[in-house]
């Protein structure tokens, strides 16, 4: 029981990464219709960023706000000199962003090397809870109650802000949102940055857990398709329940088979889609 408790914990943690790379993932797609394979990139970029300040001797918590602003920078660059000049085109979107994800691993190579690299578990957190008999990392538990929290940040700005009410009206009809208008060109900057700006944010906090090393980006935006495909595109809600899925499927694939682990990730895909083509919480379109 105790081995279970304590990679059911892991897998919740895992899962809440996930959902910060994925929810950004899914409301970018499912708003600007842009296929923006280097979202991984921006999630390992984020960690080697604020790697690089904690090394320089910033605490945990000023180099991740850094990290965050500097991504979400270096994504609104991208988004106006790049991603911009392909809205539309699918097939060039997939192209562009996996050259930037060659690009930027190479990049990635050059700065950090290839050696695996991680983020010290901040002072605040660097202990084990005793419950009941078994040991919990406290940061582990705070990386879940990070997810938790913005899920429900996601919720209340979809539901209760105007800002929200906008996005998701923008979901269902942009050419709607546009005539009623309102400047779609800021809305679709303002929601790639905050896509970005999450993926960075899970990026940091994923930087003791999981670390960072070369090809990284790809083995996380595999998961992160994943679950923006059982969810639903453009929902977050679906992104956070199928990220819990893909998360326990994952942890605990990795313990009892290794060799099937990501088979059985497939599988689940493939048989949920089956049921239900548009995901958990997709639709289809008008």
């Amino acid at each position: 029981m105790e081995f279970f408790i304590a990679n059911t914990v892991s897998g919740l943690a895992y899962a809440m990464l996930l959902f910060l790379m994925a929810a950004g993932l899914s409301i970018i797609f499912g708003l600007m219709k842009i296929m923006n394979l280097a979202h991984g990139s921006f999630f390992i970029l984020a960690g080697y960023v604020a790697y690089s300040f904690s090394r320089s001797g910033m605490n945990f918590w000023l180099s991740m706000v850094l990290a965050v602003i500097v991504i979400s920078i270096f994504a609104l660059i991208i988004e106006k000199l790049l991603i911009s000049r392909v809205h539309g085109s699918e097939t060039d979107q997939v192209l562009l962003t996996v050259g930037l994800v060659f690009v930027l691993g190479d990049l990635a190579l050059w700065i950090w090397g290839g050696n695996f690299l991680s983020i010290p578990v901040p002072a605040l957190f660097d202990y084990s809870l005793d419950f009941v008999g078994m040991t919990f990392p406290a940061y582990r538990l705070f990386v879940i109650a990070m997810g938790i929290l913005f899920a429900f940040v996601l919720w209340y700005f979809e539901a209760k802000t105007r800002v929200g009410l906008i996005v998701r009206a923008g979901v269902d009809d942009m050419e709607m949102v546009s005539a009623l208008g309102f400047n779609v060109k800021i809305i679709f900057s303002g929601v790639f940055i905050f896509g970005a700006a999450l993926a960075a944010f899970g990026g940091v906090l994923s930087g003791p857990i999981l670390g960072m090393y070369p090809m990284m980006e790809w083995e996380i935006l595999v998961n992160s398709m994943i679950v923006v495909i059982i969810g639903g595109l453009g929902s977050w809600k679906g992104a956070f329940i199928a990220s819990m899925i893909v998360g326990f499927v994952d942890i605990f694939g990795r313990i009892y088979m290794p060799t099937f682990a990501m088979a059985f990730i497939f599988i689940l895909m493939v048989a949920i889609l089956m049921v239900k083509p548009t995901g958990l919480f997709g639709r289809v379109e008008s």
